[in-house]
């Protein structure tokens, strides 16, 4: 039985239960969840192996890759430069880009690429590896790209190319890279352990992540055994030419291997956070309400940041989502705690997120990268907070 580190405040205990039973019955192998409560913590947990090459636990410092759950930090950047008057997202991308109006881009408002509607999801010449993780190169070419449709009438899931589309706006207003901008306006603040391009010397407590094979390959599936309800999905991940398969084929080559030191130190702002929990929760309770002293975004501001832009099917994922300015928003699938909730999800299972609603913040990591539609272990423990509150 793995034994279950931290504390939990009277009343949160079936978070406890739900996070003990992850490990027991949903395969985690280390993972962390924390929960704030109008600004104090009242869930901080840890279990398990950090690195299951060598044996090493799981501690409370332990550092996790959270892959799109850094969508969130970097959108959180955005919104404290529009909050300083120094960004305006209604205004063109190219008033701060000027290299971006090429192709048609020129009208293109900021607001469109935090909420997935630019159309920039996929380039016509993916990016060598060691070019985009340079950075200049790939906003190069993204400021050159045709946009996929025309901007503002759908919505698809940029996954690797919101970051560095977010995050060139960002070094354009505020003179900084967006990991450094976030270290030194919003980690250093509050205190946070988390980074977007890691510190060499922060690199001994990153865990080390476990894949696993998805339990059916939906590219060899056969094509009577599929549901009506699959069909599209299907057929666009078995079309290599389709958005979803492009939208993640933007360097060369495709697969980013997340575990290198070389992808870990460079910024990738939409996929590349690394930190704890802990961190993702009091980030998110700093967005919401005061934090030892420190509140990130007024309600005005977060008011505008979290209201909704874009909705209904997504043509990259191929499924219904919705997305604020830079947030997702609860769906169906992902309920969070309430409609008010929004935060980002991450590959594999990590979660940040707030419900101002009910004063509730949330952080889970995890090193057992497992996907699917049978990964429950972020929504469970997140149906654990709403019976906490309950």
């Amino acid at each position: 039985m793995t034994v279950i580190n931290g504390e939990v405040a009277a009343g949160f205990e079936p978070v406890r239960e739900a996070f003990a039973a992850n490990f027991a019955r949903r395969e985690d192998i280390g993972a962390a969840v924390c929960v704030y409560q109008d600004g104090c913590p009242v869930v901080d947990l840890w279990a398990g192996v950090a690195d299951p090459d060598t044996g090493r636990p799981w501690e409370r410092d332990t550092l996790q890759l959270v892959y799109s759950a850094t969508k969130g930090a970097t959108a959180t950047a955005a919104h404290l430069l529009a909050q300083r008057g120094a960004l305006d997202l209604d205004a063109p991308v190219a008033e701060y880009w000027p290299e971006f109006a090429a192709n048609g881009k020129a009208e293109i408002p900021v607001r469109r690429l935090l909420s997935h509607q630019a159309g920039l999801v996929a380039l016509d010449r993916p990016v060598p590896m060691a070019e985009a993780l340079a950075w200049h190169p790939m906003t190069v070419a993204l400021a050159a790209q045709r946009p996929q449709w025309a901007p503002g009438t759908a919505h698809g899931y940029h996954g690797r190319t919101w970051g560095w589309l977010v995050g060139e706006v960002i070094r354009r207003v505020s003179g900084r890279t967006p990991g450094r901008f976030f270290a030194e306006e919003i980690a250093a603040p509050l205190g946070l352990d988390f980074f977007i391009g890691l510190p060499a010397n922060e690199r001994d407590r990153v865990s080390r992540m476990v894949y696993r094979k998805p339990d059916i390959d939906l590219t060899t599936v056969p094509e009577e055994s599929i549901t009506e309800d699959l069909r599209d999905l299907v057929a666009a991940w078995r079309d290599p030419n389709s958005l979803s398969n492009r939208a993640f084929a933007v360097t060369e080559p495709a697969n980013i291997d997340f575990d290198s030191p070389e992808v870990q130190a460079a910024e990738l702002p939409s996929s590349n956070g690394i930190g704890t929990a802990h961190a993702l929760a009091r980030m998110c309770a700093a967005l919401i309400g005061e934090v030892d002293g420190v509140r990130l975004l007024t309600p005005e501001t977060l008011a505008s940041a979290i209201e909704e832009q874009a909705g209904g099917q997504d043509q990259v994922m191929v499924v219904p989502s919705r997305f604020s300015s830079g947030f997702m928003l609860p769906t169906e699938d992902i309920p969070l705690t309430g409609p008010a909730a929004f935060g980002h999800t991450g590959r594999g299972g990590s979660l940040g997120f707030a419900d101002p609603e009910h004063g509730i913040t949330f952080g889970y990591v995890m090193n057992h990268i497992t996907g699917g539609s049978d990964d429950s272990r972020a929504t469970t423990l997140a149906e654990a907070v709403r019976r906490s509150l309950a």
